[in-house]
């Protein structure tokens, strides 16, 4: 969820910052992390301008500001060339806001976190380390193919779960159709005949019944569940994955793909010379609640001098991998190589888990799909057999 940040940062006076965090306290402690002294937090409204008009292509941003500073354009032509090709509107509007602060002097870091609905801290982050070490190319190649990665595991899991919605969909409108078109015809005929019926079809016929007579009604209730959700997505998903998250197997791969991503985000910052209790401050905001209160009381540790794999082995932020690649990477001396490599191995741990989950979990899906549309058809004819039974 992004909150709206309101703070005090040194000379700059009130500044406003937006970042995405779990809930408010993982947003003013992330603020905290970054020197700032927070006034107000509070939850960004769900229609903002850029809603209207799309997110802001960061990945792509990216891409092209990489191609174009590497062709040897200043970074000044390179911002003009990209105001000028930009046709979305709102896009191009926050380039052009970019272009002026950094005509006016701000440095590139200073001038993107001017537009934090576009660029979030991370980001900021990555370009400020740069500038220090003086090579923003570098700089970019990494946060690219740090989202690049973020993504296809999100992919991934979006392209798996595609065919069993469809499923659900296509299962879910048949039993509609039943319930509230065949099944009322069936009950006029078993009027006519006069015949007690079976407890079970009696139900359904009751059933069918109701949507048949009430159907307007059922469908104005559903679609404002359906317009609240999509109002509320933020929210209702964090309650699904609270819940989801319960599941005993499908929970420890939650955690996992959130410790995944922790480690991934923390090397990268590392990589680019970002201080340790810095970078886990700024990357708090990626885990759920659960996870963030544990990566506060880690910090605490390692600002107390403890090593960062007793740390996080000690408040539940480890699986068996990541604590050993973490002991190499202190004897090395290369973390966040070591960090990368953690996620890389979960991510292709739980992308083979996905793959073995769905192959079993589509199958019970269409059984269990099969069971009710049949269970319905069995229940409709159960009077008729009865009646032909009879008539033997």
């Amino acid at each position: 969820m992004r909150y709206e940040i309101r703070a005090l940062k040194g000379t700059e006076g009130l500044i406003g910052l937006t970042l995405d965090a779990a809930d408010e306290a993982s947003a003013r402690e992330q603020a905290r992390a970054q020197g700032l002294t927070v006034l107000s937090a509070r939850p960004k409204r769900a229609l903002s301008s850029l809603a209207w008009g799309g997110r802001f292509p960061l990945l792509l941003f990216s891409q092209e500001l990489l191609a174009l500073l590497s062709a040897g354009l200043a970074l000044v032509e390179v911002l003009e060339t990209m105001v000028e090709k930009e046709t979305r509107a709102e896009s191009r509007r926050i380039l052009a806001g970019v272009l002026e602060r950094v005509r006016e002097g701000q440095s590139f870091s200073q001038a993107l976190e001017r537009s934090p609905a576009a660029f979030p801290a991370l980001y900021v982050a990555t370009v400020r380390a740069a500038e220090r070490s003086g090579d923003l190319p570098e700089a970019l190649s990494r946060y690219i193919g740090y989202q690049q990665r973020l993504d296809e595991v999100k992919k991934k899991a979006t392209s798996a779960s595609i065919y069993p919605a469809v499923l659900v969909v296509v299962g879910a409108l048949v039993t509609l159709f039943l319930l509230a078109y065949v099944v009322p015809r069936f009950a006029g005929i078993y009027d006519d005949v006069g015949r007690d019926l079976p407890f079970l079809s009696r139900l359904l016929i009751e059933w069918g019944r109701l949507l048949n007579a009430h159907g307007d009604l059922i469908a104005v209730v559903v679609l404002a569940l359906v317009v609240t959700m999509v109002v509320l997505r933020a929210r209702v998903w964090q309650a699904a994955a609270w819940w989801v998250a319960r599941v005993p197997a499908v929970g420890a791969r939650v955690r996992v793909y959130h410790l995944a991503r922790f480690y991934r985000t923390v090397g990268m910052l590392l990589r680019g010379g970002t201080p340790l209790v810095t970078a886990l401050g700024m990357v708090a905001g990626l885990l759920p609640p659960e996870l963030g209160g544990r990566l506060a009381r880690a910090t605490q540790r390692i600002r107390e001098g403890s090593s960062i794999s007793a740390a996080m082995d000690a408040n539940g932020l480890t699986t068996p991998v990541a604590l050993r690649m973490l002991r190499v990477g202190e004897k090395s001396g290369d973390m966040p190589e070591m960090m990368e490599r953690i996620a890389v191995f979960h991510d292709e741990e739980l992308a083979r888990w996905i793959d073995w989950f769905m192959r079993l979990f589509e199958p019970l899906l269409m059984a269990l799909i099969g069971v009710v549309i049949g269970a319905i058809v069995v229940l409709m004819y159960l009077p008729i057999f009865d009646l032909a039974g009879s008539l033997q």
